[in-house]
């Protein structure tokens, strides 16, 4: 039964993903909360901090290839953004499986054979999230809208219906975040993803990474990937309203089709945001902002020490390969 709670845990931190990873490939670090652990990203290296539940720590860290070195065209504006968070999803997606085989072989006695989260496990997972993310925030409030419409025809001007279909959307969202969180193993992510952003502020501010000295840093972070989803949301309903389609299914062709050109845009406006606090496009990454209210908690000393062992193994490695990360 612990096992299936394992998975189960492992499927909704998957849901999650996009709003707890932040992905940026500059010279600033990232990260993303993981199960019962913090992820870290440096430009050259990645590490991992896992607290078990005998209260030791698991770290891993790995090479991490920044794609501009390898093709530059991978760095152009709005293809950056395609490429690196693509990146992203891949390696939080390798982080979440790394935690949940750490917990799961904590769980295993040891004369038994060590559990681990299969292949299989992993397609399903991979095929369900996407499933889910295009029938709730694509599917579902385009049929919601094209309903009103049905019923009210003043809905059928082009703003007001894409305006109404983003409501919904956004609706969906938050309500599935606010209600994932009443479950106390998720409300234990949102707190290591507050203790990440911690983590991150101290780094970038120059300070010593100890734990005193990222507790006294805010827990809502303008990279975040929960500020990501926001803006995209927000984006969306601006292109959609470029978007001629009048039938059902034209409409939801399009929001599929429209997903990459929407995500890289979204991707640019947060990185200039990000520099830019003072800038018309910050302010239209403060949604984002409050929503981490929600998918941010406080977090404890001992979550704050394992974001900064994750970020301590990543800056090792990123050393050992020559990397030099510098804070303006």
């Amino acid at each position: 039964m612990r096992s299936l709670l394992r998975h189960l845990r492992f499927l909704a931190a998957v849901q999650l993903l996009p709003a707890l990873e932040s992905g940026e490939e500059t010279t600033l670090v990232g990260g993303q909360a993981v199960l019962e652990g913090v992820m870290m990203r440096s430009p050259h290296a990645w590490g991992i901090c896992i607290r078990r539940p005998d209260g030791t720590l698991a770290t891993h860290s790995e090479p991490l290839d920044k794609l501009s070195d390898k093709h530059k065209w991978m760095g152009w504006p709005f293809m950056r953004g395609i490429m690196t968070l693509g990146q992203a999803m891949t390696l939080g997606f390798r982080a979440l499986r790394y935690s949940a085989n750490v917990l799961l072989d904590e769980l295993t006695p040891d004369d038994e054979k060590k559990t681990e989260i299969s292949g299989w496990v992993i397609a399903v997972n991979l095929i369900l999230s996407l499933g889910f993310f295009i029938f709730m925030y694509k599917f579902v409030p385009l049929l919601a809208a094209t309903k009103l419409k049905n019923h009210y025809p003043a809905f059928g001007n082009q703003i007001l219906f894409n305006v109404i279909d983003g409501v919904i959307r956004i609706a969906l969202f938050l309500l599935f975040i606010w209600g994932i969180s009443l479950w106390p193993d998720i409300k234990r992510v949102y707190r290591y993803h507050g203790a990440e952003h911690k983590t991150v502020f101290a780094f970038e501010n120059n300070d010593p990474l100890t734990v005193e000295n990222a507790q006294a840093y805010s827990t809502f972070h303008p990279r975040c990937g929960t500020s990501f989803l926001m803006t995209v949301m927000l984006i969306a309903m601006l292109f959609y309203m470029l978007i001629p389609a009048s039938t059902f299914w034209a409409r939801f062709a399009s929001r599929i089709a429209l997903l990459p050109v929407i995500a890289a845009v979204s991707y640019e406006l947060i990185r200039f945001a990000a520099k830019h606090g003072s800038s018309f496009f910050a302010v239209m990454t403060k949604p984002g902002l409050w929503l981490q209210r929600i998918t941010t908690q406080p977090p404890s000393d001992d979550q704050v020490e394992t974001a900064i062992a994750a970020l301590n193994e990543a800056m090792e490695l990123e050393k050992q390969r020559g990397g030099e990360l510098v804070i303006a």
